[in-house]
């Protein structure tokens, strides 16, 4: 795959970002045996067609015949009966004559599969441009099927001091519009954002998007062990899940939010430690069998602090704002640690200004060695 080729191709698999989830994001070009660009498409919504379909038909479209096509593909295409019938098939029976992909799909179902389904119709398979790339861009689907756990970033807005609200609570706003718009767009990528009830009860956020256009809400997850959500709340919004981890057992009120719509869990602590808490561990893997590819945090300092603590966190996206404000709420509460060689490490991946503030993308190293 040439270095144009490839940039469009992931230029097209960006475009199922907010959209394909659960399924991977993929894109996908048809090109004639002399290199011209015929297709195009990347995965619409789940139960929709795949990158692949899409480009053929657009190839169709336009009057194009594919036997002797090459497909350039950024994910291995699916070799199994999900939402939708197998891409491996369809290329064959378009008469695709070469696949050039990225990478191999992690979901065990497909796993190699549909590269040995092509191999075996007599299609020429090449695999491996653009693989890292592809790979960053589904971190959370290749977390869910690898780890068996979403991806998990934690967003934090502070003042240069690391103060995310004052004493008092109050923290609207302490980062600029430019930065909250792109909060509302890492909110937009992933499949779930998840809060704590000390955040419904203190705020009565929605945490939907609304500063960017979206094909689609993702949904919301909230840590509540006593199943003190109110019923009148704001979570509640239609055509998003919306689930609630309690450790307590309270069927009369579970019965009340059930009602509304939500789903409630019981996930309690299994040690005296954690005895009346949300097993937050558990939560993730239950979270992933329910196809949660990335989950995205956006809570207070005790939650922020009580999954840094579990090693439960994978990257952070933080927001610091050209203000200081002294005393006031921190951005996690763990601790406390006794030198500094117990101190959390992380690695920054990018840095840049959204109009006044400063944003930082950092990550914990070795979190997407799986």
């Amino acid at each position: 795959m040439t270095l144009a080729l490839w940039g469009d191709a992931l230029a097209l698999a960006r475009q199922s970002v907010g959209l394909s989830s659960p399924n991977p994001r993929v894109g996908c070009l048809i090109t004639t045996a002399q290199g011209e660009v015929i297709g195009r498409g990347f995965t619409q919504q789940p139960g929709g067609p795949h990158a692949e379909v899409v480009a053929m038909e657009d190839a169709r479209a336009h009057g194009h015949d594919l036997h002797g096509a090459t497909a350039y593909v950024t994910l291995e295409p699916c070799s199994h009966h999900g939402r939708t019938g197998p891409c491996c098939d369809a290329l064959i029976a378009a008469g695709i004559k070469k696949v050039v992909s990225s990478i191999a799909d992690p979901n065990p179902l497909v796993s190699g599969q549909g590269f040995a389904r092509l191999r075996s119709a007599g299609v020429e398979v090449q695999v491996g441009p653009g693989a890292a790339e592809s790979r960053e861009l589904n971190i959370g689907f290749f977390s869910r099927m690898i780890r068996r756990t979403p991806w998990v970033r934690l967003k934090v807005a502070a003042s240069l001091d690391g103060k995310t609200a004052l004493d008092n609570g109050a923290s609207q706003w302490i980062t600029s519009e430019a930065a909250r718009a792109d909060g509302h767009a890492w909110r937009a990528r992933a499949c779930a954002v998840l809060t704590g009830i000390g955040t419904v009860l203190e705020d009565n956020p929605r945490l939907d998007v609304r500063l960017v256009e979206t094909p689609r809400q993702p949904h919301l997850v909230v840590v509540d062990s006593r199943l003190d959500t109110p019923l009148d709340a704001h979570l509640f919004i239609a055509g998003r899940d919306l689930y609630i981890y309690a450790a307590v057992p309270n069927d009369a009120k579970k019965a009340a939010l059930e009602a509304r719509g939500a789903t409630v869990i019981y996930l309690p602590g299994r040690t005296p430690e954690s005895s009346g808490k949300v097993d937050l561990a558990a939560m993730l893997h239950d979270l992933a069998r329910r196809e949660i590819n990335e989950l995205h945090v956006e809570a207070g300092f005790k939650l922020n602090g009580s999954l840094i603590r579990e090693s439960l966190v994978d990257e952070f996206v933080v927001y610091l704002a050209p203000k200081l404000i002294g005393q006031g709420r921190g951005m996690a509460s763990f601790g406390p640690l006794t030198e500094l060689a117990q101190a959390v490490p992380l690695t920054f991946k990018s840095t840049g200004m959204l109009g006044p503030d400063l944003r930082i993308l950092a990550r914990i190293p070795g979190r997407d060695q799986f």
